[in-house]
């Protein structure tokens, strides 16, 4: 493990973009004037969403984007009954759409590999807690226990075709949907022959080439210690091709009034409660965002010491970026010449 310190001046004229914040004002970039660009934004999936795209087809290629963003969250939201998800948790059967395939077998990936550290059927689970439409609040030891009863993907019956639950179980795609969506837009994106192009999704930032000027783009870092303030970074990368999603504990949280302790909407599947391994946030940088998306989940669940290693066997999948409640940053190799920040920071090979 080596350590660097490297001292990062960001110019008002930089593009950045902040994962799991939002985007910053591009519009003074004068690299991009000669281009036709569009950006567009609405609300969905929980969160607001920006997508830009510099080409002759911008204004098609966003308008599709959005559509496809609608779609998807019309079809796998729990949040709305009329979705196939929440029909599925529902009567507990289902004929999946392509959509809801292709999730279901990368979700049954992310939880084989990661030892269930990421698991689609932690729903009632989150129900439970109240951070699936309701009021976060902290259930009693005995209900998680009988919630726990219920986790596990290993334990829905799935094929190509259909899928179904237990009694009492359910699915929430939410850990892996924007990544996909954004995949999604990708494709968009190259169908109408984009330049360049970039979306926010929540905490997901997803880049399609370079900027228009050839350098690459920067996402920011949100510092866990101060998150509403936008500008407050801790430190940036830079990608082109690439899907950056932050996870953190400071996203959706509560204290609890009796005991003082605070719980984070980051359940670890094994205990019912919120993950407590000692992380603080979780970034990974991957070309495949519905990877990264599940990843930034199960690589906080793990802990440092078990993402690092989980990182070594499939660092040819991903990157990553940890900080700890030391507030101690962890690098891994791949990304570590395109990362930059004021604070030191560890490099892991």
């Amino acid at each position: 493990m080596t350590i660097r310190k490297i001292i990062t001046v960001l110019s008002a004229a930089a593009l950045l973009f902040t994962a799991g914040c939002s985007f910053s004002d591009y519009k003074n970039n004068k690299d991009t004037e000669s281009i036709p660009s569009c950006t567009k934004e609405l609300f969905a999936m929980d969160t607001y969403m920006t997508v830009t795209a510099y080409g002759e087809n911008s204004e098609k290629a966003v308008s599709e984007a959005l559509t496809e963003i609608q779609r998807l969250d019309s079809l796998l939201s729990t949040g709305k009954k009329d979705s196939e998800i929440s029909i599925l948790n529902k009567t507990g059967k289902a004929n999946l759409s392509e959509d809801s395939r292709y999730l279901m077998d990368k979700a049954d990936y992310i939880f084989s590999s990661t030892g269930g550290a990421f698991d689609i059927t932690v729903y009632p689970l989150m129900t439970l807690w109240g951070f699936q439409g309701g009021e976060p609040s902290l259930p009693e030891d005995k209900q998680i226990k009988e919630v726990l009863t219920l986790i596990g993907q290993d334990r829905i019956k799935y094929n190509d075709s259909e899928i179904i639950l237990g009694n009492g179980q359910g699915i929430d795609f939410g850990g892996i949907a924007k990544g996909y969506t954004g995949d999604r837009i990708m494709k968009i994106f190259e169908k109408n022959d984009i330049v360049s192009g970039i979306i926010s999704l929540g905490g997901n930032v997803q880049c399609y080439g370079k900027k228009t000027d050839g350098s690459l783009w920067r996402c920011g870092i949100t510092d866990p210690d101060n998150p509403e303030d936008k500008s407050s970074l801790i430190g940036t990368v830079e990608v082109s091709d690439k899907s950056v999603v932050t996870s953190g504990g400071y996203e959706r949280f509560f204290k609890d009034e009796n005991s003082g302790v605070t719980y984070h909407h980051i359940m670890d599947p094994s205990t019912g409660y919120s993950a407590d391994n000692g992380l603080l946030s979780v970034t990974i940088v991957s070309s495949d965002g519905t990877l990264a998306d599940g990843l930034s989940t199960a690589c906080f669940v793990m802990g440092e010491d078990k993402a690092i290693e989980f990182w070594r066997q499939h660092s040819s999948e991903f990157d990553m970026i940890l900080i700890n409640d030391k507030r101690e940053i962890t690098v891994t190799q791949g990304i570590s010449q395109n990362f930059t920040s004021d604070r030191i920071w560890n490099v892991e090979s």
